[in-house]
């Protein structure tokens, strides 16, 4: 062939004996990453059933308040309408949240739910009490020589969860598996990691945020069994800034950081070891140390400004970004709490379908439910901005 001077530019039209340039990887930038479901890593153990439960237990309470509107003097009253009496014992030394004086329970009245104490006991100053007033029992004196107390004890409670399906359908023609591709070796195990990474992401924003349905939450044949998320089983620790005193303020500071961490150690003898926020409250928790940032030599070019660990007199967290948590939001997590179970023998996994035509099809399921252990060991701030 003699020489045609074409330039390649025109080589779409004018030589289409080139072959097409086109790279052997397929880029994705479509979020897929489960940074929570990594925290808290696989689970030792798998639910049973589709209906999950598990059994929470705790120690008789050493805690009520005073719910006695008739206050007069609360110098001089010896008598108090309390929250829950049964909590008190005769003999039990009591005080009030935020004072000195300590009293001594005398008398109980189950029936009206009242206790009799000595003010000023064991030389204490009387100090005014008044309605709401959180009553803690430091501990209780026996008689030399009396009889054995009524035993008390406190009742297992059996908290439940459900399982949820998550599944996606896989589909390749006949003409589609034989083709030659560029950048894809299989298409069908192409096919199959796409749909796994989606359906993790979908479990991760679900332990999240997911609800149970109300009515049925089992299922039926027409009812969705659906899991109840993270921040669906928090009720204790709930704080909204500004209110029932938690510090208020729309923009996350460390002061609510460390009031919700411990408030939240104050009611437990667990530990919050994971923070879990999206973007935007990962750069308020970044902010906490903008004052004390520093290079650290003439030659340091590395600007640092993350905060990966916070360590406060409360624990040690891992600060962990998650895109599906709400932008309001912040979690606190005590992980060892946690757990992401799979149904026994429903991993994520795939299963063919069976072959009706010129195509092989298949679908990438799995079913798994949360294990929230002792909601009151969690904690969670919302209304943030």
């Amino acid at each position: 062939m003699s020489f045609s001077g074409k330039a390649t530019y025109s080589a779409d039209s004018d030589l289409p004996e080139i072959a097409e340039d086109v790279s052997d990887l397929v880029a994705i930038n479509s979020p897929f990453e489960t940074p929570l479901l990594d925290a808290l890593g696989d689970p030792v153990r798998m639910a049973r059933s589709t209906v999950h439960e598990w059994l929470e237990d705790a120690l008789l309470a050493n805690v009520s308040a005073i719910s006695d509107s008739s206050i007069s003097n609360g110098l001089t009253d010896t008598t108090f309408v309390v929250a829950s009496s049964a909590v008190f014992r005769v003999g039990d030394q009591i005080q009030i949240d935020g004072k000195s004086e300590v009293m001594l329970v005398t008398a109980i009245d189950s029936d009206q739910d009242e206790i009799t104490v000595v003010r000023g006991y064991g030389g204490s100053t009387a100090q005014a009490v008044v309605n709401a007033a959180v009553v803690r029992i430091l501990g209780n004196a026996a008689l030399e020589g009396d009889s054995a107390a009524t035993a008390r004890f406190t009742s297992r409670v059996r908290c439940t969860n459900y399982t949820q399906i998550f599944t996606s359908t896989v589909e390749i023609s006949g003409s589609e598996l034989a083709v030659r591709k560029v950048g894809v070796t299989d298409e069908l195990d192409y096919q199959k990691q796409q749909r796994t990474r989606e359906l993790l992401r979908d479990l991760e924003n679900v332990v999240i945020n997911g609800r149970a349905p109300v009515a049925n939450p089992a299922g039926t044949s027409s009812v969705r069994r659906t899991m109840r998320g993270i921040l669906a089983s928090i009720q204790t620790h709930a704080f909204t800034p500004g209110s029932g005193g938690f510090p208020s303020g729309t923009t996350l500071s460390e002061t609510q950081l460390n009031t919700a961490l411990k408030n939240i150690w104050t009611e437990g003898n667990g530990r919050v070891d994971l923070i879990v926020v999206n973007g935007a409250q990962k750069r308020r928790i970044n902010a906490f140390i903008s004052p004390d940032r520093r290079y650290f030599g003439a030659n340091d070019e590395a600007f640092k400004n993350a905060v990966s660990v916070y360590e406060s007199d409360f624990g040690v967290c891992r600060v962990v970004m998650s895109r599906w948590v709400p932008n309001d939001a912040v979690l606190l997590l005590d992980s060892s709490r946690v757990d992401v179970l799979p149904l026994a023998g429903r991993s994520f996994q795939y299963k063919p379908l069976a072959i009706t035509g010129d195509r092989t099809a298949g679908q990438v399921l799995g079913e798994y439910t949360l294990e929230f252990r002792n909601e009151n060991a969690h904690g969670v701030v919302r209304g943030l901005v």
